[in-house]
């Protein structure tokens, strides 16, 4: 073999092994959330040139996919905020399982689509709106994200706020109150406001003023008395303690809501 020959023989192995690392194929990784399924591909973080080792046509269906994925995803999670929704438990444990599993999707996803834009076709056919329209679901699907790590604080903060009532009345009870309080006395001595509105005034001697909502007229009930006990209970006089007693004394449960950004919240349309 001559020396052109050599280096012939030499260039073109060499060409052969750059040809094959180039043409590598970068694993597919299912995905699945919220009912919906995805394949994408980590070419940022497999060291591949998105633009060489991805044919178009397909490329373009992979980011698609993702997308589509994501769109169902914030669509499956918009009512979590809501108290009144049937569906707000069932929402928040979609959220608790894309925690773990979607901010890595999301990186990449991110990383693809920045990728793209050194591509050729990056400026033709879907791929601009897709682009767009990725780059503004993996913003909202974030933002939905931390929306569900901060309603998750709040309704444990709710519940903990329930389990620990108990001992907040008695603590009152002993504070404000005579070990053998009189009938009629009207001595208030805890209020206590619920995340549905219902607020419930307690007195020493037993007796309750509670309304269903801030507009809703309060109502008395009590223990059960004696005759003569009954002719010391006035109504009237319970109700005014309620109506006076200072609103920002009343214990009041935490929403386990969080408040909405003023933008960037809604859900994006398909």
């Amino acid at each position: 073999m001559n020396f052109t020959s050599r280096k012939q023989w030499i260039l073109g192995g060499m060409g052969l092994v750059l040809g094959a690392c180039a043409s590598t194929p970068v694993p597919v990784q299912p995905y699945a959330l919220a009912g919906g399924r995805a394949e994408y591909r980590d070419y940022v973080g497999a060291k591949a040139n998105i633009c060489d080792t991805a044919e178009p046509r397909w490329l373009l269906d992979e980011l698609s996919g993702v997308n589509g994925l994501l769109a169902r995803f914030l669509s499956s999670t918009e009512q979590v905020n809501n108290p009144a929704s049937s569906e707000r438990a069932q929402q928040t444990a979609l959220l608790k399982d894309a925690a773990d599993s979607l901010p890595k999707v999301l990186v990449v996803h991110e990383s693809n689509l920045k990728a793209l834009q050194s591509c050729g076709f990056a400026r033709s056919g879907a791929f601009p709106e897709l682009t767009r329209r990725g780059q503004e679901l993996v913003e909202l699907s974030r933002g939905r994200l931390k929306e569900g790590e901060q309603l998750l604080v709040a309704q444990e903060e709710r519940s903990k706020w329930k389990e620990e009532g108990p001992q907040r009345e008695q603590k009152a009870r002993e504070t404000w109150c005579a070990k053998q309080p009189e009938v009629g006395s009207t001595d208030l001595f805890y209020a206590r406001r619920f995340a549905n509105g219902r607020t419930e005034w307690l007195f020493c001697d037993g007796h309750m003023v509670s309304a269903a909502s801030p507009d809703a007229e309060p109502t008395l009930s009590g223990p059960e008395l004696s005759a003569k006990e009954r002719r010391k209970v006035k109504p009237a006089r319970y109700l005014e303690a309620a109506r006076g007693y200072p609103a920002e004394e009343i214990d009041k449960q935490p929403s386990g809501t969080v408040a909405q950004p003023a933008s960037g919240s809604a859900t994006p349309t398909p």
